[in-house]
């Protein structure tokens, strides 16, 4: 099948140089097209161009969408979400207008061990059906590509439960969905005061079940105070390698926890959330694989502070953004907002944001050769908007829908 998509006001997040992410100055550009055009084989970009040589390229064979002036971007890259969660969590929501922490939530059996009781009790197909109407959610709002934890389940059965409906997700959708399993987000009930049996378990007995199924491509672990220590996560990762799956790392939200240090020492592919970032850390990163992801979501909900991104980029790092979406720290998974909140309260250029929720977030993911940009060569996953004054419109009008038609693989959602 082949698909023309003609008369775009502004063709944004070009890449002709085969960039898998931008670092530092790099992150300002935002290469664009006015009055341009996009030409799909297959599901796949196969040239761009402006609007005065079209006439070349249009025939009866081809399905031709008229973008009647808005732009085309490429779709959002949300590389950090919990989206498959049995129901939500709003008493807590209460609980902190009240002033409890999210420690304080966490230590009376709220938070994360709340989702794992709740996910224990719903069968595979409700919690299926619950996390596709969230990705029909983010569908409409623009995201193409998404990964999507584990992390409720903290047994064995119930972790290979939430990667088993990860993969349904993936096999049901045009959405790009990659696999994380976060075993290591919690000590489960059943190991209170046992961290560190419930690390061998992980190691010895949930690592493997998962592997035998395939059911992951990373491994991830909440390293940070009160959760998994350096050490521990270590562990988990070093055999999470045996097994072919790399590291992810939740580092360095409540604290100044060593979350950055072990994800550069293990090579982690990204390293989130950052609240409590130091200069140290940045340091650390300098010259590494690993992409120091914000979620400006979650501090967004919870009143704490923002990753340090402007710093980051200033230092010649590159900056993913992410959602978080999940039902305790971030119930939304609209990166358009996530990408003004990065503007806003992280001081990011617009540019910048954009490149940040797009090529920098699929890198986090291990897909930005084939994602995250308009590119010849890459899947046609893009949106197009309502006629828009310019780029810049999208993170200032923070509310305001913008997105007229999605395309994943080149097939209108």
């Amino acid at each position: 099948m082949t698909l023309l998509v003609k008369n775009i006001g502004t063709l944004a997040g070009i890449d002709e140089d085969g960039l898998t992410r931008r670092q530092g100055a790099q992150m300002r550009q935002l290469n664009c097209i006015d009055q341009a055009w996009v030409l799909v084989e297959d599901g796949v970009i196969i040239d761009f161009g402006e609007e005065d040589d079209i006439i070349l390229l249009e025939d009866d064979t081809m399905i031709v969408v008229d973008a009647e002036g808005g732009m085309v971007l490429p779709s959002w890259c949300d590389s950090h979400t919990h989206i498959v969660y049995a129901g939500s969590r709003e008493q807590e929501f209460v609980d902190k207008i009240n002033g409890l922490s999210y420690a304080e939530i966490a230590r009376r059996g709220g938070g994360i061990l709340n989702s794992a009781d709740r996910l224990h009790a719903m069968s595979e197909d409700e919690l299926y059906e619950q996390a596709m109407h969230r990705v029909r959610e983010v569908i409409a709002k623009g995201t193409g590509a998404i990964e999507i934890k584990s992390g409720y389940g903290l047994n064995t059965e119930d972790e290979l439960k939430m990667l088993r409906v990860i993969r349904r997700i993936q096999q049901n959708t045009r959405l790009r969905v990659v696999s994380t399993f976060l075993g290591a987000h919690a000590v489960g009930r059943a190991y209170a005061g046992r961290q560190a049996d419930y690390v061998d378990m992980l190691i010895n007995e949930m690592l493997p079940a998962v592997a035998q199924e395939h059911l992951a491509d990373y491994v991830d672990v909440f390293c940070d105070e009160g959760f998994f220590t350096p050490e521990e996560t270590g562990r988990i990762l070093e055999k999470a390698l045996d097994y072919g799956m790399r590291g992810k790392i939740h580092g360095q939200e409540l604290a100044d926890s060593g979350g950055v240090e072990v994800a550069v020492k293990h090579c982690a592919l990204s390293v989130d959330h950052l609240e409590s970032m130091t200069d140290r850390d940045i340091e650390l990163l300098r010259g590494s694989e690993t992409m120091p992801t914000a979620l400006p979501g979650t501090s967004f909900f919870l009143n704490m502070p923002f990753a340090p991104a402007r710093k980051m980029i200033e230092a010649g790092l590159g900056v993913a953004i992410a959602s978080d979406y999940n039902p305790g720290s971030t119930p939304s998974g609209d990166m358009k907002f996530a990408v003004s909140l990065a503007c806003i309260k992280m001081r990011l250029q617009p540019a910048e944001a954009i490149n940040a929720a797009t090529i920098n977030s699929a890198y986090a993911m291990g897909i930005s050769d084939s994602y995250g940009s308009i590119a010849k060569g890459k899947v046609a996953n893009f949106f197009i908007t309502e006629p828009l004054p310019s780029v810049d419109f999208i993170p200032y009008a923070y509310t305001t829908p913008i997105i007229r038609r999605t395309f994943l693989a080149g097939e209108e959602f």
